[in-house]
């Protein structure tokens, strides 16, 4: 212990197993500590359950359930924050974490200040082998998960996590019904390796599930986008994020952005979103000023013209106020 004062926190999925939850437990009383639990949207679950059912994932991939259950509550944990620490290391995953660093700018996640490089990342065990992080927790008498006693190496929600068999790798244990080598749930994303199985023709990841998903917000197909661009008067204002689902920045706004609908619903501004890749994209760079993943515009009350948002701050503060600003 540096003496230094610590947070901790932990993410409760609502899918952990008994055996986590009697951990968390020990960990507490053995450290004397507080673990700060973040848990996932109960709307969003809710949504999630009604219309696929609890086993969706099984189907359709886990990347969904893991964005509902961890990802979106990782993200509001960490907007509060300006570093974090993880316990990632290499030999985790060789097909998605073997080129993970020691510190980093958070690739995906945004910090207290907002925007990309407001949050700073460390993985100080990154470099150190299983065997010796092994080697430390007993030597130092460190509380461990009993589920390792039972053939379990790398631990996550009940339904996707069983024992590994003797001479497999220990991420094997984890979402086994899929036949993909970049076993992830999406709280490390920015660290995939190009050319992993997630990401193809650019980064383009072509099972990514949409994102931006709210009842306050507008989806634009093609023609709809066509239409207000082309409106010399419009009888309201639109904010308009033109977006690609696998793009991390895209997905590190999307809290920020739904936040940002929720805000201004009834106001006269409507918020909306463009899917501007695949065969969009062409058009989006000539008609809509894309040049990078996100770009938003904002569309004036009385103006023809665009205006497209300068900052790389997407926190919902900073988004308002540019709204605010031209309205």
């Amino acid at each position: 212990m540096t003496g230094r004062p610590f947070r901790v926190f932990s993410l409760d999925t609502g899918r952990l197993n008994p055996e986590t939850y009697r951990f968390f437990d020990e960990v507490e009383k053995h450290y004397g500590i507080r673990i700060e639990y973040m848990f996932p949207d109960a709307v969003e679950v809710q949504a999630l359950v009604r219309s696929k059912g609890l086993f969706s994932f099984f189907e359709d991939g886990h990347q969904e359930c893991c964005r509902v259950r961890k990802v979106r509550p990782l993200r509001r944990a960490l907007k509060g924050l300006r570093a974090w620490i993880t316990g990632q290391r290499k030999d985790q995953s060789p097909g998605t974490r073997s080129e993970v660093p020691v510190v980093q700018v958070d690739p995906v996640f945004e910090g207290l200040d907002g925007g990309y490089g407001s949050l700073l990342k460390w993985n100080p065990v990154a470099n150190v082998d299983g065997k010796d992080i092994w080697n430390f927790l007993r030597a130092m008498n460190v509380p461990v998960n009993s589920l390792h006693a039972q053939g379990f190496v790398s631990i996550g929600c009940e339904p996707c996590t069983r024992p590994v068999l003797p001479g497999q790798h220990e991420r094997e244990g984890r979402w086994w019904w899929e036949d993909a080598k970049a076993k992830e749930c999406g709280l490390h994303k920015g660290n995939l390796k190009e050319g992993g199985a997630a990401q193809v023709n650019g980064n383009e990841a072509t099972a990514e599930s949409d994102i931006f998903n709210s009842q306050s917000l507008v989806t634009l197909s093609r023609t709809g986008i066509e239409n207000l661009a082309k409106l010399e008067s419009r009888k309201e204002s639109w904010i308009v994020v033109l977006y690609a689902p696998w793009c991390p920045f895209c997905q590190a706004m999307e809290a920020s952005y739904v936040e940002l609908a929720e805000k201004l619903a009834g106001s006269g501004v409507k918020v909306a979103k463009f899917r501007a890749d695949g065969e969009q994209k062409e058009y989006s760079k000539n008609e809509l000023q894309l040049g990078s993943f996100p770009t938003i515009l904002f569309f004036p009350k009385h103006s023809a013209k665009p205006i497209k948002y300068a900052s790389e701050k997407r926190d919902v503060d900073s988004l308002m106020a540019f709204v605010n600003a031209l309205r």
